[in-house]
């Protein structure tokens, strides 16, 4: 039997290729009130150790390059994502909220914590602007381990008393049973890059099934998120493009938008975001429809 290749993790993860740093505006602006809901802020690397088990070493992506990236494409509201980078150390994420403030933007964030972690913590992260807590079952060393799910529930009946919700970077495809394990969880959860089903996998996928019907319940929310995540191609990342419309029209009040800047660990040709909001309009044509993911349906997710 052979062995698996070991995961490069620590000071031995590969460096990620940096966002394009051409700033271009697409071919339609983002609507007024327009959110970003998942992006992350890596960095000063200086300043800031990364964490010890990571898989992946990004360049530096702060807060001044992310400005400029929300006036070129017309957005006015985001939503900071804990990247697996840090663990649960949350610096990153809280100083990067005071800096957007600072030049005028409304921000919330999605932050990480270990079980042990107090309620007084808690609180102090919501009155940071957290509204969420996320668990990463992909870029992991050992994704076989994953996060138990009763601590996690444990958690959830902790934090629901603050209104939030618990978001999952996981491959939805390997969970069929979605429904039945999430059917009566005491906060709302969000699942990132529409799934994040592996290439290859169509629509008709159980665990996407599962996902969908979870989103019409009103128990889940689904990110239109990184599309190159679950493309086999390039930009505009056709093959995505069905994955989309299906969330859409399953569950068109449970959809958010967002970038994924700075678009780390792709092993594909660094895309630019206006293109990405390109593909988005083409994908949802409905002004309506794109008024409620890019505005409407974020305001209530994130209590803006």
């Amino acid at each position: 039997m052979t062995e698996p290749t070991p995961v490069p993790i620590g000071d031995d993860a590969p460096y990620c290729e940096g966002p394009q740093a051409e700033l271009r505006s697409p071919q339609t602006r983002m609507m007024p009130g327009s959110c970003d809901t998942h992006m992350h802020i890596c960095g000063p690397g200086s300043e800031f150790p990364y964490d010890g088990r990571r898989i992946y070493t990004p360049p530096d992506a702060l807060v001044p390059a992310y400005i400029q990236v929300m006036n070129s494409l017309g957005i006015e509201r985001v939503v900071l994502v804990q990247p697996s980078i840090y663990g649960a150390d949350n610096r990153v994420l809280l100083k990067a909220m005071i800096d957007l403030s600072a030049a005028g933007y409304a921000s919330r964030a999605v932050a990480v914590v270990g079980f042990d972690v107090r309620d007084e913590q808690l609180q102090t992260l919501d009155r940071a602007g957290v509204r969420g807590l996320r668990y990463n079952l992909v870029d992991v060393a050992d994704p076989t381990v994953g996060a138990p799910i009763e601590k996690i529930r444990w958690i959830a009946e902790r934090i629901a008393r603050l209104g939030w919700h618990v978001e999952f970077l996981a491959h939805v495809d390997d969970y069929p049973d979605l429904v039945s394990i999430f059917r009566d969880f005491p906060t709302d959860i969000v699942f990132g890059h529409v799934g994040y089903v592996r290439i290859g996998k169509t629509t008709e996928d159980a665990g996407f099934q599962a996902m969908l019907e979870l989103a019409s319940m009103g128990k889940c929310w689904i990110k239109v998120t990184a599309p190159y995540r679950i493309s086999a191609g390039e930009i505009p990342y056709s093959d995505a493009e069905g994955f989309v419309r299906s969330a859409v029209n399953a569950a068109p009040d449970r959809i958010v938008w967002g970038t994924d800047w700075p678009h780390v660990k792709i092993s594909k040709p660094m895309p630019h975001d206006a293109d990405m909001c390109d593909s988005f309009y083409d994908w949802v044509t409905d002004e309506g429809m794109r008024k409620r993911i890019l505005v409407d349906n974020p305001t209530q997710l994130y209590g803006f």
